[in-house]
């Protein structure tokens, strides 16, 4: 017998899928933000959380509860949009789960089942998936394998590598080797090229000396590898390095795979800075080179996306971060983000707009007084254009 409470969850649950989402009045000229979120924990299907028998559940308890939908990867196919979320149980493992929609920002619909992928793995937890289409015909998500520090005895101690798998159709799951970077510890926000690079793979790594300081890794590194399935890569070069008071200060990393545009590659990135509040997390974009990827040719000061009004409340305050986008046939692109490691936003731009933002924004010069020669020199530009005006 199922339970009747059952019924009103599922109504509940399917006005949320259904309904429509919507822009909202925030302006900046680069981006539009959306009302609702894409993604939350009440997206989740009632039954992946309730046992529905009620001689097996009497009181129609959460047996296996979520307490959060967030980071995702985000791919289309087929005219479909896909996203291949993070969801963290409330036992605070986290596993993927492919939502499915035919808009861009709203009616995500998770699959049936969550995803699984061939072989046993032997990490303790996985997260934050980015899918990259790569020209060798295959579809790859890189993520962080998180497994118990066995050389410390503190509980919180961990090792992070990045887990690599591939598909063709999101359904099956062929997991490689873990990525191996020969002069870097750990490695966390990992993302592969869609291109090949002098016949082969590259990688946007980011070096660390530990589970979550990056103590002498500088920033988003570059390496490459021939062999995709036992992936070694013996050297890596820094692309966007760590500056002192900027956005990426503490630490930054990969997000979606670069945007492959006229003037080069656009990368959406994020960036950490230490506050009295602890660590503020934001988007920010830079651009490298169309041939060689790992070297950087634009850099506009400051961020992109930081979170606002209910996006810096959640689980951990202050944080946006990103590790999937679409970048769409007729030119749009939409930024998938989450908020506070709780819900998954989006954020609608196009190439020629995030093109012209990263190329054509100042660049940060160092210091507040050439922060304030660049804003005067802008007003004085606009208070002359102005009196024509009056």
């Amino acid at each position: 017998m199922i339970h009747a409470e059952y019924f009103e969850e599922l109504k509940k649950y399917n006005e949320l899928i259904h309904r429509k989402n919507k822009k909202t009045d925030f302006y900046n000229g680069i981006f539009d933000r959306y009302e609702y979120p894409v993604l939350t924990r009440e997206h989740i299907p009632p039954f992946w959380k309730y046992d529905l028998n009620e001689s097996t559940n009497p009181y129609f308890m959460e047996r296996l509860g979520v307490n959060a939908v967030f980071n995702a990867g985000a791919i289309k196919l087929k005219g479909k949009y896909y996203l291949v979320a993070r969801v963290e149980g409330n036992d605070r493992k986290s596993f993927f789960a492919v939502a499915e929609s035919k808009s861009p920002v709203d009616g995500f619909e998770f699959w049936d089942y969550p995803v699984v992928f061939d072989g046993i793995p032997e990490e303790t937890n996985i997260y934050d998936m980015r899918l990259t289409k790569h020209e060798d015909g295959y579809i790859y998500g890189i993520f962080c394998s998180e497994s118990k520090d066995k050389s410390s005895r503190d509980l919180s101690a961990a090792v992070a590598t990045a887990g690599i798998v591939r598909t063709k159709d999101l359904k099956k799951w062929e997991r490689l080797d873990n990525l191996v970077t020969l002069h870097s510890p750990q490695q966390r926000n990992v993302c592969l090229h869609p291109e090949f690079i002098d016949g082969k793979y590259a990688f946007y790594t980011r070096p660390m000396d530990g589970f979550i300081e990056t103590g002498s890794g500088m920033g988003i590194g570059f390496g490459l590898c021939g062999d995709i399935k036992h992936a070694v890569i013996d050297g890596e070069r820094m692309t966007s390095v760590r500056k002192y008071h900027t956005v990426t200060e503490g630490k930054n990393g990969a997000g979606a795979p670069p945007i492959k545009t006229k003037k080069g590659w656009v990368h959406i990135a994020h960036g950490a800075r230490s506050t009295a509040a602890g660590l503020r997390y934001v988007i920010y974009a830079f651009a490298t080179d169309l041939k060689d990827p790992g070297r950087v040719i634009a850099e506009p000061s400051g961020f992109l996306i930081a979170p606002r009004g209910g996006e810096r409340v959640g689980d951990v305050s202050n944080v946006v971060f990103t590790n999937g986008a679409v970048a769409d046939e007729d030119g749009g692109v939409f930024i998938y983000y989450a908020s506070c490691d709780t819900r998954l936003h989006v954020a609608a731009t196009t190439v020629d707009k995030l093109t012209d933002y990263v190329f054509s924004t100042p660049k940060d010069p160092g210091g507040w007084a050439g922060c304030v020669k660049q804003r005067c020199g802008l007003i004085k530009s606009n208070l002359e254009l102005l009196k024509n005006y009056k």
